[in-house]
């Protein structure tokens, strides 16, 4: 019998390396699958186990699941679902699973109008994979009424970036947890193999516990040495933003093949793009704001080389496969290292040599505390949700349910769907209802989360400083124990670069972070459910009520005018008169509105009247600094201070919550004083409405319609900083 079961896995192994060969389109044969990408295929289909895959990037885990497809396939296995968290990467499977004469096809939120069509061929046995986005899984119409029948179908499962699934993991996604479901649906003997490059030995135990291990099942862990051999890791300190950029412009060409240039927010890439453009560069922007055709067209261009780079956000992450990129360089350090270490590991896969380069910035950690506040909410705020859902006669849709707890749509949504996994509320047609079910705040599990986070963040520090080798500490934050001195890194083999910049690169550079200048776009609509906290406001706010398009200093996430605005405008900044230089450029600002198009002093036949006065906003927190901004405006503009807006005696603090919440809170907490509004009857034109700062818009959109009701022609908004 032994004798037999050899014979056996030895014509599998070679059947296994024929696929192979056609997957890599190697028509010599000599294509051989690496003993741990043959251990887990044999996992797969000899023993019909479950297994977990930690390996590098470019160690080929996509060969195993692919290859293991083909030969259960042909001993009559159903078809492979494959879940997978990017549209892009399915796009590049589906691709290799062609040249592999696999049929593969996707479910995905941009194809519903073909899910009857996919089924129709599932049912047939014309598909040999199925890929499935994360988000399928908690659509109602998909977990109810197609996943049962997958599951019933499916000859082999895999949980691609299974990190995912973890808590523990540096990208916790809560649809990837619905996979315990499907897990628990499988029936017996469908092999299941989760991948990742990116797991510590605590989210390596963790994603093997979810496998269904439970530390009795016999689940295969496979985890293999993470160094990358193609990559020299370096770190370049530049003194500011201005150097950063100018050096990117003056080195760009120098970097080998094409890559990724990462930045930590839209606006930082949207501003390099720009600016490299202008320095000669071909690059393209690709961020979460990018529309599908544009990510489409830019992942295209930087894979047949017709761009130098991608300036891109985390929003090109797992996923995008182009073997022969030959650099990464991170304008701005992640937060994690591990997150890093996905990053980087886009470079060199297909190529000898691939440079990754880190740039650190001042503005990196104020971005990681922002990101940070999006955590998962305090324990009042989910009872209240829960306790919202509980009282509803039916499903409650999220506009209907977000004027009724403090949370913005994005972080309520993703709070809800945690909810859902842990089965205290269900996500229907019509919205979401709670199920009575009892339900702990693990608040364990969240303070040790954001313990981590911080301990994260001093990783990337260290990493920044670190006289050490980078790929081995990077190593070493993923628990690996072959972690060794790689002798490529800049500590290891000595700096590959310079902070050489050239003059012409450094002033272009500094010309164009100091501009200073960005259009805020009025409120033109009130939020939905206003009605629903006891505002009687809805729809569209008339013409007449509106503030005219306004404009700020800068944005607090832009690596120019956001670095020196930042700090100022920081919760624990101390209060004062507004810095010479702030004041300047808002001069500036001014100037550059009014000669604009549409502005008052354009020459437009349809430009609007020059502002004829100046009004402050009231601000509890910073009073001196608008106050003497205003002033200042008046001054220059030789324009009348007209006073301010002021709160009511028993106003309200106005918290930072979603649209209802604060468009309540300053419902009745705003007043224009009796002399304030004496002034604004006689005015011939528009006034200026002075304020520090505008996340939501919505401060802005109120006191606008109180002073356009008080008699003012129009209000033109102008601030230090917008946030985004």
């Amino acid at each position: 019998m032994e004798g037999m079961e050899h014979t056996s896995n030895a014509d599998l192994r070679t059947a296994a390396d024929a696929v192979l060969a056609r997957l890599v389109g190697d028509s010599s044969g000599a294509a051989r699958l690496r003993e741990d990408q043959w251990r887990a295929i044999e996992a797969l289909v000899a023993d019909r186990r479950r297994a977990l895959v930690v390996q590098r990037t470019g160690w080929g885990k996509s060969a195993v699941y692919f290859v293991a497809t083909a030969l259960l396939r042909a001993r009559g296995g159903g078809p492979t679902v494959i879940v997978s968290p990017l549209l892009a990467l399915m796009r590049n499977q589906v691709e290799a699973a062609a040249r592999a004469g696999i049929h593969a096809r996707t479910i995905n939120s941009s194809n519903t109008e073909e899910w009857d069509t996919v089924q129709s061929e599932i049912a047939a046995g014309e598909v040999d994979v199925l890929l499935v986005s994360p988000e399928r899984l908690n659509n109602p119409d998909f977990r109810d009424q197609v996943l049962p029948k997958l599951a019933a179908a499916t000859g082999l499962l895999v949980v691609d970036e299974a990190h995912c699934i973890s808590d523990w993991g540096h990208d916790f996604r809560p649809d990837y947890r619905r996979l315990r479901t499907m897990l628990a649906d499988l029936p017996p003997g469908v092999p299941v193999l989760a991948t990742t490059a990116t797991a510590n030995a605590r989210v390596t135990a963790d994603v093997a516990e979810q496998l269904g291990t439970g530390g009795t099942s016999d689940a295969l862990v496979l985890r293999g040495p993470l160094d990358r051999e193609s990559l020299s890791l370096n770190v370049l300190r530049l003194p500011d933003a201005a150097h950063r950029l100018a050096w990117l412009a003056d080195h760009l060409h120098d970097l080998p093949g094409s890559g990724i240039v990462y930045t930590l927010t839209v606006a930082a890439a949207e501003e390099v793009t720009a600016f490299l453009r202008q320095r000669g560069h071909t690059v393209a922007s690709y961020t979460g704001k990018t529309e599908n055709a544009d990510r489409q067209q830019a992942e295209d261009d930087l894979l047949a080389n017709r761009v130098k780079a991608l300036v891109a956000t985390s929003a090109l992450g797992m996923g995008f496969d182009k073997p022969d990129l030959g650099f990464v360089v991170h304008l701005g350090s992640p937060s994690s290292p591990i997150a890093y270490y996905q990053q980087v590991g886009r470079a060199g896969r297909g190529v000898e040599h691939a440079e990754v380069l880190l740039l650190p910035g001042r503005e990196d950690e104020a971005i990681w505390e922002y990101f940070a506040s999006l955590a998962f909410p305090p324990e009042e705020l989910v009872r209240r949700t829960l306790d919202v859902l509980a009282r509803a006669e039916g499903p409650m849709s999220l506009p209907a349910l977000e004027p009724l707890v403090e949370l913005r749509r994005s972080r309520l949504e993703a709070m809800l769907k945690v909810l859902d996994v842990d089965g205290a509320v269900k996500r229907v047609k019509g919205g979401w209802i709670a199920t009575g079910q009892p339900w702990t705040y693990d608040t364990e599990r969240y303070d040790w989360v954001a313990r981590q986070r911080k301990a994260e963040q001093q990783a990337m520090r260290e990493y920044a400083s670190t006289t050490g080798c980078r790929m081995e500490f990077l190593q070493r934050q993923l628990d690996d124990t072959a972690a060794r001195p790689c002798g490529r890194c800049d500590n290891c083999a000595g700096p590959r670069f310079t902070a050489d910049t050239s003059a012409e690169a450094l002033d272009a550079a500094r010309g164009d972070l100091g501009r200073a200048g960005v259009e805020v776009e009025p409120r033109r609509m009130w939020p939905t459910g206003l009605p629903a906290v006891g505002v009687d406001l809805k729809g569209r706010i008339p013409a007449g009520e509106q503030a005219a398009p306004g404009r700020a200093l800068g944005r607090l996430s832009d690596i120019g005018w956001g670095n020196r605005l930042r700090p100022m405008l920081a919760p624990q900044a101390p209060d004062g008169p507004v810095p010479d230089d702030v004041a300047k450029a808002v001069v500036h600002v001014l100037a550059d509105w009014a000669r604009g198009p549409g502005g008052w002093a354009s020459g437009a036949a349809d430009a609007p009247p020059r502002p004829v006065g100046v009004v402050t906003v009231p601000s509890r927190t910073r009073p001196h600094l608008v106050g003497s901004l205003g002033a200042h405006i008046a001054e220059v503009g030789r324009l009348p201070l007209l006073g301010r807006i002021e709160y009511t005696a028993d106003a309200p603090r106005v918290s930072r919550s979603n649209s209802a919440q604060r468009l309540k809170a300053l419902t009745g907490a705003l007043t224009v004083p009796p002399g304030l509004a004496a002034a604004l009857a006689d005015l011939p034109g528009p006034v200026l409405l002075v304020d520090d700062f505008t996340e939501t818009g919505w401060t802005l959109a109120v006191a606008a319609r109180m002073l356009r009701r008080a008699g003012a022609q129009g209000v033109l908004p102008l601030v230090l900083a917008v946030q985004g």
